[in-house]
């Protein structure tokens, strides 16, 4: 499976699951650590925590194994790397507070339908 097939995955999963405000980011003409961040929210960390379950039981299933996750725990903002696509997943204060897309602002942000077709 090709990068951009993983990502519609994972975006497909994140939708069904009922994420808010997901964004897709091509990084990879801006930074050297992969090519694409998925960023998403959830309601609360139960489902911040579920959605990043989710993601990674489908992934594995199809043998597209995440290299680190970090945040489960307090489950404010789970970071999962799958190397050449990053995951983001945050409660609605943390999203707001980080701010990821001010900071990536120059690279290509993607339509989400693009990868829901």
């Amino acid at each position: 499976m090709d990068i951009k097939e993983s990502v519609k995955t994972a975006v497909s999963v994140l939708d069904s699951k009922l994420a808010e405000n997901i964004v897709i980011i091509d990084i990879s003409e801006v930074s050297t650590i992969g090519d694409y961040f998925i960023i998403a929210t959830g309601n609360n960390v139960n489902h911040v925590r579920a959605l990043s379950d989710y993601v990674s039981e489908k992934l594995d299933s199809l043998k597209i194994f995440c290299k680190q996750t970090e945040g489960y725990g307090n489950a404010n903002w789970i970071l999962m790397d799958y190397g050449d696509f990053i995951i983001h997943l945050f409660d609605k204060e943390s999203r707001e507070y980080y701010n990821l897309e001010r900071i990536w602002r120059d690279a290509n942000f993607i339509e989400v339908s693009e990868f829901l077709k």
